[in-house]
């Protein structure tokens, strides 16, 4: 996952001077890494598993608002305090830095903190594509968004078809802002369709990405670049 991570941009002396202020955390699945409110002292870059990151409704429902993939990193978005609640969704590992420390070696290392500035823009981008998926007014639109979304997301063997989802069905509900039943009926319509192909429960095979995207809505051609549609 190097090329993805945040020490892309690193080589020899420089990223001896970033190991030398990592430590290795590794989380069970659905283990908490940092809690909403909590003060925010180290930031976190994920090698292997998947993390969920939620904040807590009133009413004490929770709403996903995105998934962590290998390479990405946490902390880009927080000052002071962490905005949510992180989780890991399967067992993961991830490289622990102090906040403090990071910021220092992003001074001695601009190309550090250029990449840190792409990774940030990246997540930006990955917020407009949440919005772009909750403002769907179908739940059968919602769903072939987010798979086009996974499919599309950066992977370290380029492999995007099929899709592996680590996230159980309550976990794409609650990203999702719809109840578990809904989703699984939605699974069912992509399924009749002739438009998914599901393997297993945890992996989905897209048979056709031009016919997925214009159930979802989206410009395949901009969404997916060189993929074969």
């Amino acid at each position: 996952m190097r090329h993805l991570a945040v020490c892309a941009a690193l080589d020899g002396d420089e990223l001896d001077a970033l190991e030398a202020i990592m430590s290795s955390k590794q989380l069970g699945a659905n283990e908490m890494l940092v809690e909403e409110g909590q003060e925010k002292n180290r930031v976190y870059s994920l090698t292997s598993g998947m993390l969920r990151l939620y904040t807590s409704l009133p009413d004490g429902r929770r709403q996903i608002s995105g998934f962590l993939f290998p390479g990405g990193y946490l902390g880009l978005a927080d000052d002071d305090v962490h905005s949510q609640t992180v989780e890991a969704v399967v067992p993961s590992v991830l490289c622990s830095f102090s906040d403090r420390e990071m910021n220092a070696l992003m001074e001695r290392y601009p190309q550090l903190k250029e990449r840190l500035y792409e990774m940030t823009k990246f997540a930006l981008r990955q917020a407009h594509d949440n919005q772009m998926i909750l403002g769907r007014l179908a739940p059968v639109e919602k769903l072939a968004s987010f798979l086009l979304l996974l499919a599309n997301r950066p992977q370290a063997n380029g492999t995007t078809n099929p899709v592996h989802l680590a996230m159980n069905r309550t976990d794409i509900a609650d990203y999702l802002g719809l109840t578990i039943e809904t989703v699984s009926r939605s699974f069912t319509k992509l399924k009749t369709q002739g438009l998914i192909h599901l393997i297993d429960a945890n992996t989905v095979e897209i048979m056709s990405y031009r016919s997925l995207a214009a159930v979802a809505g989206l410009d395949i051609d901009h969404l997916m670049g060189n993929a074969n549609a």
